[in-house]
């Protein structure tokens, strides 16, 4: 068991009620994680770490295993990084150790089986501890955003020496998106957050980096499935 896939999916959803299971374009959201884990070659076991019947339900009926996630590992307030100690240690004890460790959550219906195998593959050709996603952000510190103190006066979030002029000259700046983590076990085990270690990355298009938070993210995710369906 070299390279494991989790995908993690509690019940409590305050944004969208419901959402991993919610039915996105005609099949449940939760299953389009297990589906492209059992595309990518490099996947030899698909878990879903749940505290929620009817989620581990559902990812037994698309073919994932179920790990049955404590109450404390899946309050609001949890840790995901925990979840994912608690998950790895549950795949080693009854399973045995395993050499990589992919997450893949429920809120990131259009990646591709692709994204999955190039950060597999970025992390194993690097020193890295760990490889995420990102995409092209929209904004930018050095260029359009800014804090605001309380009187009301904003400064630049991150400023050049010379100042930035065009949004074409700042340095490109990236968003994190949920669309894949790949790590190595032992990282997780030994640190407490994903910044501890050294990070690698791979870079996805806006349009396979939708995280579904609430209805507009998820409506976004129908109107592009959709779309692809129609133009398939």
């Amino acid at each position: 068991m070299s390279c494991i896939a989790f995908i993690f999916a509690r019940g409590g959803s305050k944004g969208l009620p419901g959402k991993n299971i919610k039915p996105l374009a005609g099949k449940p959201l939760l299953q389009y994680s297990i589906e492209v884990a059992k595309q990518v070659k490099e996947i030899s076991h698909v878990f879903v770490s749940t505290d929620c019947d009817n989620i581990g339900r559902c990812a037994s009926e698309a073919g994932a295993e179920v790990i049955v996630r404590p109450p404390e590992l899946a309050t609001d307030t949890a840790p995901e990084w925990a979840a994912w100690q608690h998950a790895i240690r549950q795949v080693q004890q009854q399973f045995g150790g395993f050499n990589t460790f992919v997450s893949l959550p429920a809120t990131s219906p259009l990646r591709s089986a692709a994204d999955v195998s190039s950060a597999i593959r970025q992390l194993k050709q690097t020193e890295a501890d760990l490889c995420l996603a990102v995409t092209p952000a929209n904004r930018n510190p050095f260029f359009n955003m800014v804090v605001r103190d309380a009187m009301g006066k904003v400064q630049l979030v991150s400023s050049l020496p010379n100042g930035v002029h065009r949004r074409q000259d700042a340095p490109a700046v990236f968003d994190i998106t949920t669309v894949v983590y790949a790590a190595r076990p032992d990282f997780i085990l030994q640190q407490e957050k994903l910044f501890d270690g050294v990070i690698t990355s791979i870079v996805v298009p806006k349009e396979r980096a939708v995280d579904i938070d609430d209805i507009y993210d998820f409506m976004l995710a129908e109107a592009i499935l959709k779309r692809d369906n129609y133009a398939g």
